[in-house]
């Protein structure tokens, strides 16, 4: 058998002399962009996704060094393990901070300005921490508590991607009450990318939450959730309309997504819209289509 002859591709010159011409014509758009955008002198450097997922897997660590931490940990090692780690995901998260700063303000802001609330913000985040973990263990207790296939908490912890988002909003949350939504937005996007499940860093949630399964679930950023509240997958607490102002540019900030009280459970493919009160200890029907307040101790269910 032969082997073919290896021939040059003559077409190789035009593919260079063509990406040189897309090259520039990306040069002028990107240009435009930043002149459009008043940022022409100091082109945006955003915080790093890959940075922030490794920051987030650090506080998971830290925050559960047992069963997140390294498989090499020891009983004695743990405070060191978690000092150490923690110590590492702070200093990166304070760089990233700075650089959302520095993204949302003017180029005149002073850089030395800057770096101080970035430490500020990460010092405050940093004390939140021990809530955080209190939060999140009352979240792993109610699906252990509430999923009669869980073998225990351990297992909730590492294998349920419910939990896995909502451990990422809950960090989330707090820099985005911080002052930082971008870099919270991002945590969030990672944690939906690897989980199915969207919940917006600005949504308000309590202690006991659990997502069961959660593929499909979206939680809107006004969104008021309160303890002890179940969620089933492709559950929506969406917005019904998007107001627009005088010049038919989209509202943003106004209160547009649901209140859903304590003791709700909320069944599969359920889409609740509007800003509207699901009532204290109610239940919602699969495939519910709701846009209107129900008292507490409602049960709905889809019209026979």
């Amino acid at each position: 058998m032969t082997t073919p002859k290896k021939t040059s591709d003559p077409a190789l010159p035009e593919a260079h002399l063509e990406i040189d011409a897309i090259v520039a014509e990306l040069r002028a758009l990107r240009v435009a962009s930043l002149e459009h955008r008043q940022r022409h002198d100091r082109p945006p450097r955003l915080p790093l996704r890959k940075a922030l997922a490794e920051i987030a897997d650090g506080l998971g660590a830290a925050l559960f060094p047992n069963r997140l931490g390294s498989p090499e940990l020891t009983d004695g090692g743990v405070d060191h393990y978690v000092r150490q780690t923690l110590d590492t995901a702070l200093r990166k998260l304070q760089q990233q901070v700075r650089r959302e700063l520095h993204y949302a303000v003017s180029s005149e802001t002073d850089s030395n300005t800057t770096h101080e609330q970035a430490v500020a913000i990460t010092h405050a985040f940093a004390k939140r921490l021990p809530e955080i973990r209190n939060l999140l263990d009352s979240d792993i207790c109610a699906a252990y508590e509430g999923d009669p296939a869980a073998r225990s908490v351990d297992e909730v912890l590492v294998c349920y991607p419910g939990i896995t988002a909502i451990m990422y909003y809950r960090l989330a949350h707090e820099l985005y009450r911080l002052g930082v939504p971008l870099i919270a937005r991002m945590i969030s996007e990672i944690a939906h990318s690897a989980t199915g499940i969207e919940i917006h860093p600005g949504a308000q949630i309590g202690s006991s939450f659990f997502i069961d399964h959660g593929t499909g679930v979206v939680i809107g950023e006004t969104a008021i959730i309160g303890k002890n509240v179940r969620l089933y997958q492709a559950v929506t607490l969406g917005a019904k309309r998007f107001p627009v102002d005088e010049h038919g540019a989209l509202v943003k900030g106004n209160a547009r997504h649901p209140i859903v009280e304590d003791d709700v459970v909320i069944y599969a493919g359920a889409t609740i819209l509007g800003r509207i009160t699901i009532g204290r200890g109610s239940t919602i029907g699969g495939n519910v289509w709701l846009t209107h307040s129900v008292p507490p101790g409602s049960n709905i269910s889809q019209a026979q």
